[in-house]
């Protein structure tokens, strides 16, 4: 297979996004988090099951990239949602001193991969932090909190743990994600079955994650998009994958069962309508990636409303004000 990786600066149209509220006590229950459990475990126990990380490999990397992006040292950090610790693989000790590993996988941490800086494992839901506030300078997340039933409380605890002037760096699954997949799926079982069921779980949406870290309480907030697309020899390849990195859906209206004629007619749909020259298929993996920081009074704020000495009409008039501030030069 080969993975290919393109940033994208616009909004794309939603397929399957997942609609959060953003009040408090308005958290859904769609995921079954019992199952979500029981699948990390299957997946990380598997003996061959390095040969599904290169997905979250990938990811891990792009976020310590942003956190090398911050030109600071940071004492203590947490790992939401770690999984193997795909992030902490690619930080050095000179920038993340001391590391804190959480995941509902007691076999994803003891399979962890080695890092550079002393670490400590807990076992916690992501849903339920067990850590004091302003415990830590630095909190990363990398595909794992697109399985939270209440995103806004996770990121309301997130930020809470966090210290003043502290930042949260994460990653997660966007709105297009699989939506190849999805589509061969609905087509083929409207065909052969007369109607059809939820087979890929809901995700983010992009616009959704700016309102829900701005009500969490975080400030300065960036979120950018890079779409991943890897070529698989076929769907079922890419259904064994998802299985295999312990991403299959734990939707409480998951269907339990496909038929195998629907199986085989979604993959020749698959095909036909997404498949390339060479005989693959692509899959596309939407990452939303978000930075947000914990507000403090060091923190640059925007100014008062109304201070502003130049107006936007001027802007126009920069290049006559620069022509005649030259002549001006020429003269004296």
């Amino acid at each position: 297979m080969n993975i290919t990786v393109k940033s994208l600066r616009s909004l794309c149209l939603s397929r399957g996004w997942r609609c959060l509220s953003s009040r408090q006590g308005g958290a859904m229950n769609v995921f079954d988090r019992s199952m979500k459990r029981k699948q990390k475990e299957w997946a990380s126990s598997l003996l061959d099951s390095d040969k599904y990380n290169y997905l979250r490999d990938e990811v891990g990397s792009r976020v310590a990239d942003r956190v090398y992006d911050v030109s600071r040292t940071f004492p203590l950090a947490l790992d939401v949602g770690c999984g193997k610790s795909h992030i902490a693989e690619h930080l050095s000790k000179d920038v993340v001193e001391r590391l804190f590993l959480t995941d509902i996988s007691d076999s994803s941490l003891r399979n962890r991969k080695k890092c550079e800086m002393p670490t400590q494992c807990v076992l916690a839901d992501e849903e339920f932090l067990p850590f004091k506030e302003n415990t830590f300078d630095l909190a990363l997340s990398s595909l794992s909190l697109h399985w939270i039933n209440d995103l806004p409380g996770a990121l309301r605890q997130i930020h809470q743990v966090l210290k003043p002037d502290g930042v949260f760096i994460g990653a997660v699954v966007g709105g297009d994600t699989l939506y190849e997949l999805r589509c061969s799926l609905q087509l083929a079982e409207l065909e052969r079955e007369g109607g059809f069921a939820p087979h890929i779980s809901p995700y983010t949406a992009v616009t959704d994650l700016g309102n829900l870290l701005g009500q969490a309480g975080f400030n300065m907030l960036t979120v950018d998009i890079d779409e991943v697309q890897v070529n698989y020899p076929g769907m079922l390849e890419v259904m064994s994958d998802l299985q295999g990195m312990g991403e299959s859906n734990c939707a409480w209206n998951r269907k339990s069962l496909l038929h195998r004629d629907t199986i085989l007619a979604a993959a020749a749909i698959y095909k036909e309508m997404y498949g390339n020259e060479d005989g693959s298929v692509p899959a596309t993996f939407q990452i939303l990636y978000m930075i947000g920081w914990k507000p403090h009074e060091s923190q640059a704020k925007p100014a008062k409303r109304g201070s502003a000495n130049v107006s936007f009409a001027d802007l126009s008039k920069i290049n006559k004000l620069q022509t005649d501030h030259q002549k001006t030069n020429d003269k004296s």
